[in-house]
C-alpha cells in the first residue's frame, strides 16, 4: 500500500521539472515541518492546476501577503508516487485552498503482458493513495507563476500543428511528413 499525506499548513508548495526540454520529468512538491512530499506528475497537470488556481484566485477577495519567491524543488527529489488526478477546493473558514492529488493506479488492461493476458486480480483492490495540501492564496499565486514559467521553458511549438518541436525540427503532419525546421 502506498502512503497518503495530509499537510494542513505547508510552508512550501511548488512544481518543478528535471531534465532537458522534451525529456523533463515534472514534480509537485510540498513541505510542512520535517515532512517533504514529492509527487511525479505530467506537464499538462502542472499547467492545468496553475490555470485553475489562477481563475480561482481571480474570484476570491484580495489576496493574503505574498509568499517568498523561492519556489525551486527541494532535495532529496524522490517521488512517493505518480499523480493520476488532481482536485481543488476552497475552505472559506480557514481561507485555504485545498489541492488534492490522487495516485495513478494502473488498471488490469494497462498491465496486460506481451501475450495480451491480464495479470491476476489482487484481492481487496487497494485504494489509491492521496495527498491533501491546504495552501494559502499567496502560495497558490506563487504556484501559478511557477507553472507559467515551467511552460515557457519547454520546447517551442510548431506554428502549423501546435506540436512541440525538437532541436532538429519535427515531422509535421500538416506538411505531408516533411521536416519543419526549428525557428
Amino acid at each position: 500500500m502506498t502512503a497518503s499525506f495530509q499537510l494542513d499548513g505547508p510552508d512550501h508548495f511548488t512544481a518543478g521539472a528535471v531534465g532537458p526540454p522534451g525529456q523533463r520529468v515534472f514534480y509537485l512538491q510540498a513541505r510542512e515541518a520535517d515532512t517533504i512530499v514529492t509527487l511525479k506528475c505530467e506537464k499538462e497537470q502542472v499547467a492545468a492546476l496553475g490555470e485553475y488556481l489562477g481563475g480561482l484566485l481571480a474570484r476570491l477577495p484580495a489576496p493574503s501577503p505574498p509568499a517568498d519567491d523561492k519556489r525551486e524543488l527541494l532535495q532529496p527529489l524522490e517521488a512517493a508516487w505518480a499523480v493520476g488526478s488532481l482536485g481543488v477546493g476552497y475552505d472559506a473558514d480557514r481561507d485555504r485552498i485545498l489541492v488534492v492529488a490522487n495516485e495513478r493506479v494502473e488498471s488490469a488492461e494497462d498491465e496486460a503482458d506481451e501475450e495480451g493476458e491480464s495479470p491476476p486480480e489482487t484481492p481487496g483492490g487497494a485504494e489509491p493513495a492521496s495527498a491533501r495540501f491546504a495552501i494559502t492564496r499567496a502560495q497558490a499565486a506563487a504556484f501559478v507563476e511557477r507553472a507559467r514559467l515551467l511552460q515557457r521553458a519547454g520546447r517551442p511549438t510548431c506554428p502549423m500543428c501546435g506540436e512541440p518541436k525538437d532541436p532538429t525540427g519535427h515531422v509535421c503532419p500538416r506538411s505531408n511528413g516533411h521536416v519543419v525546421a526549428r525557428t
